[in-house]
Protein backbone atom coordinates (compact mmCIF):
# COMPACT_ATOMS: atom_id res chain seq x y z
CA UNK A 1 0.00 0.00 0.00
CA UNK A 2 1.46 3.41 -0.94
CA UNK A 3 2.53 5.59 1.93
CA UNK A 4 1.38 9.13 2.41
CA UNK A 5 3.57 11.60 0.53
CA UNK A 6 4.20 13.36 3.82
CA UNK A 7 6.25 10.42 5.08
CA UNK A 8 9.78 11.66 5.55
CA UNK A 9 12.24 10.85 2.81
CA UNK A 10 15.97 11.29 3.05
CA UNK A 11 17.53 13.94 0.85
CA UNK A 12 18.78 11.27 -1.58
CA UNK A 13 15.41 9.49 -1.67
CA UNK A 14 13.69 12.79 -2.43
CA UNK A 15 16.19 13.54 -5.22
CA UNK A 16 15.52 10.16 -6.80
CA UNK A 17 11.75 10.56 -6.64
CA UNK A 18 12.06 14.10 -8.09
CA UNK A 19 14.24 12.75 -10.92
CA UNK A 20 11.59 10.15 -11.69
CA UNK A 21 8.85 12.79 -11.77
CA UNK A 22 10.87 14.48 -14.54
CA UNK A 23 11.72 11.23 -16.33
CA UNK A 24 8.27 9.71 -15.68
CA UNK A 25 9.92 6.30 -15.84
CA UNK A 26 13.52 5.22 -15.80
CA UNK A 27 16.12 2.65 -14.96
CA UNK A 28 18.85 3.08 -12.40
CA UNK A 29 21.30 4.45 -14.99
CA UNK A 30 18.87 7.12 -16.23
CA UNK A 31 18.05 8.19 -12.67
CA UNK A 32 21.74 8.28 -11.78
CA UNK A 33 22.46 10.54 -14.79
CA UNK A 34 19.63 12.86 -13.68
CA UNK A 35 21.20 13.43 -10.25
CA UNK A 36 23.55 16.38 -9.77
CA UNK A 37 26.13 14.49 -7.70
CA UNK A 38 25.17 10.85 -8.12
CA UNK A 39 26.35 8.15 -5.77
CA UNK A 40 27.41 4.77 -7.15
CA UNK A 41 25.12 2.73 -9.37
CA UNK A 42 24.56 0.19 -6.59
CA UNK A 43 23.71 2.95 -4.08
CA UNK A 44 21.06 4.37 -6.44
CA UNK A 45 19.68 0.86 -7.11
CA UNK A 46 19.52 0.11 -3.38
CA UNK A 47 17.78 3.41 -2.62
CA UNK A 48 15.27 2.82 -5.41
CA UNK A 49 14.47 -0.62 -4.00
CA UNK A 50 13.97 0.95 -0.57
CA UNK A 51 11.54 3.43 -2.17
CA UNK A 52 9.66 0.49 -3.71
CA UNK A 53 9.37 -1.16 -0.28
CA UNK A 54 8.23 2.15 1.26
CA UNK A 55 5.50 2.42 -1.39
CA UNK A 56 6.83 5.46 -3.28
CA UNK A 57 7.96 3.72 -6.47
CA UNK A 58 6.74 0.87 -8.62
CA UNK A 59 8.71 -1.00 -11.22
CA UNK A 60 8.28 -3.24 -14.24
CA UNK A 61 10.71 -5.50 -16.00
CA UNK A 62 11.77 -4.70 -19.54
CA UNK A 63 14.13 -7.41 -20.65
CA UNK A 64 16.92 -7.64 -18.07
CA UNK A 65 16.30 -4.09 -16.88
CA UNK A 66 13.83 -2.68 -14.35
CA UNK A 67 12.04 0.59 -15.06
CA UNK A 68 10.83 2.55 -12.06
CA UNK A 69 8.10 5.17 -11.77
CA UNK A 70 6.53 7.16 -8.92
CA UNK A 71 3.33 5.79 -7.41
CA UNK A 72 2.09 9.04 -5.88
CA UNK A 73 0.78 11.44 -8.55
CA UNK A 74 3.01 14.48 -8.99
CA UNK A 75 0.21 16.95 -8.23
CA UNK A 76 -0.56 15.22 -4.91
CA UNK A 77 3.14 15.20 -3.98
CA UNK A 78 3.34 18.88 -4.92
CA UNK A 79 0.37 19.74 -2.68
CA UNK A 80 1.86 17.79 0.21
CA UNK A 81 5.21 19.54 -0.22
CA UNK A 82 3.49 22.93 -0.27
CA UNK A 83 1.53 22.10 2.88
CA UNK A 84 4.75 21.03 4.59
CA UNK A 85 6.49 24.22 3.43
CA UNK A 86 3.63 26.38 4.71
CA UNK A 87 3.61 24.71 8.13
CA UNK A 88 7.37 24.58 8.51
CA UNK A 89 8.51 27.97 7.24
CA UNK A 90 5.44 30.23 7.21
CA UNK A 91 3.48 29.13 10.32
CA UNK A 92 0.68 27.97 8.03
CA UNK A 93 0.17 31.46 6.58
CA UNK A 94 -0.54 31.50 2.85
CA UNK A 95 -0.22 35.29 2.91
CA UNK A 96 3.30 35.09 4.33
CA UNK A 97 4.29 32.41 1.81
CA UNK A 98 3.00 34.42 -1.15
CA UNK A 99 4.68 37.55 0.19
CA UNK A 100 7.93 35.62 0.53
CA UNK A 101 7.69 34.27 -3.01
CA UNK A 102 6.88 37.63 -4.55
CA UNK A 103 9.62 39.49 -2.70
CA UNK A 104 12.25 36.76 -3.19
CA UNK A 105 12.66 37.55 -6.88
CA UNK A 106 10.84 40.67 -8.00
CA UNK A 107 12.39 40.40 -11.46
CA UNK A 108 10.95 36.90 -11.83
CA UNK A 109 7.39 38.16 -12.30
CA UNK A 110 6.22 39.88 -15.46
CA UNK A 111 3.22 42.19 -15.70
CA UNK A 112 1.30 39.25 -17.16
CA UNK A 113 2.27 37.16 -14.14
CA UNK A 114 0.97 39.86 -11.79
CA UNK A 115 -2.32 40.05 -13.74
CA UNK A 116 -2.68 36.25 -13.62
CA UNK A 117 -2.05 36.23 -9.87
CA UNK A 118 -4.67 38.93 -9.29
CA UNK A 119 -7.12 36.88 -11.36
CA UNK A 120 -6.33 33.72 -9.35
CA UNK A 121 -6.88 35.60 -6.09
CA UNK A 122 -10.23 36.84 -7.41
CA UNK A 123 -11.24 33.28 -8.32
CA UNK A 124 -10.18 32.03 -4.90
CA UNK A 125 -12.22 34.79 -3.29
CA UNK A 126 -15.26 33.75 -5.37
CA UNK A 127 -14.42 30.08 -4.61
CA UNK A 128 -14.21 29.14 -8.29
CA UNK A 129 -12.10 26.23 -9.45
CA UNK A 130 -8.52 27.33 -10.10
CA UNK A 131 -6.50 25.67 -12.83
Amino acid sequence: MPRQPAERLSKRERQIVEALYVLREGGVGAVRRALAEPPSYSAVRTTMNILVRKGFLSYRAEGRKYLYSPIIPHDKARQTALSHLLKTYFDGSIREAVTGLITADRKGLTEADYRDLVELIGKARRKEEIK
